[in-house]
């Protein structure tokens, strides 16, 4: 399945972002994921679960039944779950057989985000996650917070290949966040296992429109700009802007410091979930961003979009004519299908993740 290799999708055996913390509460939250219903929600202690979101009796979604206690009852026919999958209750018989189960994926709250496994739950390394501190969610003095979720009608590889090329940024949104100059800029790019980032440094460049919409006065300034992803789906960007040194008012001084999150998840084969968050020092320009950032993250699933309605009609998989600028997104493209053929060949999961 393009990007990949024919019968390729996603790998299972990894952290995907479920939800944001704030969207799971006493009450059932139905989500695709890796071409699974999965529904979500909070115990009475707080604990945040995720179970299966199918009845395994006719295929009726749980999502539209309701919590009883601790446990997911079927709008159905009354069959009843408990957070561990196993069936507790079935309405028209007695006995419940030991077999009567959905699933029960591993699910962990760490940061903005409630992260789900969805395969081998032996393989389920909570060091795997990324590092707050590294992503700079608990950096002394910066304040993170959630702000969109977006269902994109697009396969999740279209917009993780979108957040690994910035070279978009002042075309796709030159007229917010990026500027001609943007795309000619070196880049930097750094490879570990499972990690890939890449820097921009740009020196005495004009300043993108929306420094002046936030009320700074345009100019020239040096701009450092890039982002970290974490396989297969948690993008972390980052963007420091200063004054030029031969500024004649404010030579050298910090603008706006800021780092973005962009969760992307498999929902169906062709559909992904969409999460995007904002740190920075200070938490009202976090709350000014939202709704000027809000066309921005729409420009992005825009794009994510009609390419998926292209390669509708073309089919899979139809040749590309690569560039230099696309050196991150494709490196990231072959180590995700090195974790999915990892799941095939029953490599562990730091192998693949290392190749």
């Amino acid at each position: 399945m393009y990007p990949f290799k024919e019968g390729s999708f996603a790998p299972r055996d990894a952290w995907y972002v479920a939800a944001f913390g704030h969207e799971v509460k006493r009450e059932l939250l139905s989500r695709w994921i890796l071409n699974e219903p999965v529904v979500l929600y909070r115990k009475k202690d707080g604990v945040a679960v995720a179970v299966g979101g199918r009845c395994p009796h006719r295929h009726f979604p749980l999502g539209k039944g309701c919590l009883k206690d601790d446990d997911v009852m079927c709008a159905y026919h009354g069959i009843t779950f408990g957070p561990d999958g196993k069936c507790v209750k079935i309405p028209s018989q007695k006995a419940v057989p030991s077999t009567y189960a959905i699933p029960a994926y591993p699910l962990i709250e760490h940061g903005l985000w409630l992260f789900i496994w969805m395969g081998d739950k032996s393989q389920a390394d909570i060091r795997l996650l990324p590092d707050l501190e590294e992503i700079g969610v608990t950096e002394q003095g910066m304040v993170a917070k959630p702000l969109f979720v977006e269902y994109v009608a697009g396969r999740y590889m279209l917009l993780n290949d979108n957040l690994m090329d910035l070279s978009h940024l002042g075309f796709l949104h030159g007229t917010s966040i990026g500027n001609a100059d943007y795309a000619a800029a070196p880049e930097v790019l750094v490879e570990r296992p499972g990690f890939l980032s890449s820097r921009r440094n740009m020196v005495g460049n004009d300043s993108p429109p929306f420094l002046e919409h936030m009320g700074f006065r345009p100019g020239k300034v040096d701009r450092l700009s890039g982002m970290d992803f974490y396989l297969p789906g948690f993008h972390a960007g980052i963007d420091e802007f200063r004054y030029s040194d031969t500024d004649s008012e404010s030579p050298g001084r910090v603008i706006k410091k800021s780092r973005v999150y962009h969760a992307v998840t498999p929902a169906t084969l062709t559909t992904c979930n969409y999460f995007f968050g904002m740190a920075s020092p200070e938490d009202g320009y976090v709350e000014s961003m939202r709704e000027y950032l809000r066309p921005v993250i729409q420009e992005d699933k825009f794009a994510t979009e009609e390419i998926e309605k292209i390669l509708t009609v073309v089919g899979e998989n139809p040749p590309e004519l690569l560039l230099r600028s696309d050196r991150n997104a494709v490196r990231g493209r072959r180590m995700i299908q090195a974790m999915i053929d990892a799941e095939v060949g029953n490599v562990s999961v730091a192998d693949a993740v290392c190749a």
